[in-house]
């Protein structure tokens, strides 16, 4: 393989941070409000990437319920020194001119076993990261928030010595870097080369200014003066090249001569349009060139091929993320996720036991909770793709609701939806969409037999989406209007006056406003990618 294409973490992935322990490469990424919290994933050639671990997998260890849309888990920073990997994370929990930002450290000695409890840092801001200095002693830095009106809230960096014995701060925190022309300074990464010290930050926002920057010391707690190369990484000029949104590096080590780095970035659908991905992670090769680090292409901007890593130049890119899942096992594949809460502690509201092939999901709260909700989720990785699902529900009532739904958060979303209504004294199927929290049906409220399995079908084709329905063994056909699949977007919920920073799903859920005890049952859950280009528009009347 001599080239790779970037993203190599498709959809969303935001925030990677990378650490190298022997061999293997170990990379971390935001999960936000979806659980299990924190990915980790694996490498041993900075190419293809396995899931591996979650740390947070229980409330006791992060509470998400109740947080705030595109709130909770930021940007986790993993490293490993004295025999064991270490976790920094961020739940944040308010995000208006306050910020409860709680910082929390795990540790454990195998990075697939348990992580267990954290232990709290501090508060004072978010994306804390450890720097392992190689004297001994150990430093966690953060980004510095400031609530008063008259300051700028994002102010720059702090740093303070960290007691690995006692689990806990010491010394006087230093507020040690204030940013550079780029406006918000966040993301903070240390390493330690030749003698300097090399502080890597994300700067000018998480949007299409996005950038990173390098400045380097002589000592821990600076002064630290800017690169000559500067900004090191971003798009910010360049509105043509089709990664986006570049900055937020992590850099890493194959040999003494031969360096890389991941980053942030998104593909937009349209020059500086929606980005349905969200935020994904590339690779891209660095130089040192007298003293300082730099793209290898010479530039500061991120090249959407570059070529393969000595360690991956027998390796084939796995560029296909299609899956098959028919619930026949009684564990979920790790692509699943769950909102705010786990799902061992859903108290059995999701099952694969109660009917063996099948998934049950069991009603909750609304879709527009922040609480307790039952959907089961994916992330998109590829701008076309076709999800199926078979479902069998018996509403009692209006108030119960399960079906197939295209997912941004509780205010952004398309959902078809298999429900009851008194008057046709019927179970009816019809499309509701939420864009800002602002409710319509995108279909007619159509009646549906009882005691019939009902297969539920989404196209999604870069900015549109369409739902389709079938009825027992009969033809799929389309359900209500062509849907704006790029309103599930940073973007475009930004440009409405809120801020988000995750990434389309597309799950199943259901719903009781009633009792809670209505259930759903689920016989699989396929994700084609690329389907437009397989056939799919003879294959779906089969």
């Amino acid at each position: 393989m001599n080239k790779i294409v970037n993203p190599i973490l498709r959809g969303f992935h935001p925030d990677a941070n990378v650490v190298k322990v022997g061999k293997d490469y170990y990379l971390a990424t935001s999960t936000f409000e979806w659980m299990p919290g924190v990915e980790i994933y694996h490498s041993t050639d900075l190419v293809n990437w396995t899931l591996i671990a979650n740390p947070i997998q229980h409330s006791i260890q992060a509470n998400l319920i109740g947080n705030y849309n595109s709130g909770s888990i930021w940007a986790p920073h993993l490293s490993y020194s004295d025999g064991q990997f270490w976790l920094l994370i961020t739940d944040v929990k308010t995000g208006n001119a306050f910020k409860d930002t709680l910082n929390y450290v795990l540790t454990t000695k195998d990075v697939t076993g348990d992580w267990g409890t954290p232990t709290f840092v501090t508060a004072s801001g978010f994306d804390p990261a450890f720097f392992h200095d190689d004297d001994g002693r150990h430093y966690i830095m953060s980004m510095l928030f400031d609530h008063r009106l008259e300051k700028p809230n994002f102010t720059g960096l702090v740093i303070q010595e960290f007691d690995i014995e006692n689990m806990k701060l010491i010394g006087k925190r230093k507020h040690f870097f204030t940013g550079t022309d780029l406006g918000v300074c966040e993301g903070p990464q240390l390493l330690k080369k030749d003698g300097w010290y090399y502080l890597i930050c994300a700067a000018g926002g998480t949007g299409y200014s996005h950038a990173a920057t390098v400045c380097r010391s002589r000592e821990v707690m600076g002064p630290y003066e800017l690169s000559p190369y500067h900004p090191f990484l971003t798009t910010k000029r360049a509105p043509e090249n089709p990664l986006q949104k570049s900055g937020h590096a992590s850099f890493i080590e194959v040999s003494s001569k031969e360096w890389y780095m991941v980053h942030i970035c998104s593909r937009p659908l349209t020059e500086r349009g929606n980005c349905t991905l969200g935020r994904e992670t590339a690779l891209q090769k660095i130089e040192w060139i007298d003293g300082w680090p730099r793209l290898s292409n010479g530039t500061m901007f991120p090249d959407l091929e570059i070529a393969a890593p000595s360690i991956a130049r027998d390796v084939e890119q796995k560029l296909d993320f299609s899956s098959h899942c028919d619930f026949s096992d009684n564990k979920l594949p790790n692509y699943f996720k769950t909102l705010r809460q786990s799902l061992e502690e859903m108290n059995g509201k999701i099952s694969l036991t109660k009917r063996p092939g099948y998934i049950r999901l069991y009603g909750e709260q609304s879709i527009t909770s922040l609480h307790r909700q039952t959907i089961l989720a994916r992330r998109w990785q590829h701008f076309d793709f076709r999800v199926d699902t078979e479902m069998e529900f018996e509403p009692k009532n209006f108030q119960q609701m399960a079906g197939l739904v295209l997912y941004y958060d509780t205010d952004n979303w398309h959902y078809m939806q298999i429900s009851y209504d008194e008057e046709l004294q019927s179970k009816v199927i019809q499309v509701e969409s939420d864009s800002m929290n602002l409710f319509s049906y995108r279909s007619e409220r159509i009646p549906i037999p009882t005691e019939t399995s009902i297969r539920l079908s989404v196209e999604v084709n870069r900015d549109r989406a369409q739902f389709f329905y079938g009825i027992g063994e009969k033809k799929m056909q389309p359900i209500g209007e062509v849907l704006e699949a790029d309103h599930l977007s940073d973007d475009y919920i930004k440009s409405n006056g809120k801020l988000a920073f995750t990434g389309a799903m597309v799950g199943i859920c259901a719903q009781d406003l009633d009792d809670h005890s209505s259930f759903a049952d689920f016989k699989y859950f396929n994700y084609l990618e690329n389907h437009m280009k397989r056939g799919f528009q003879n294959e779906k009347n089969k």
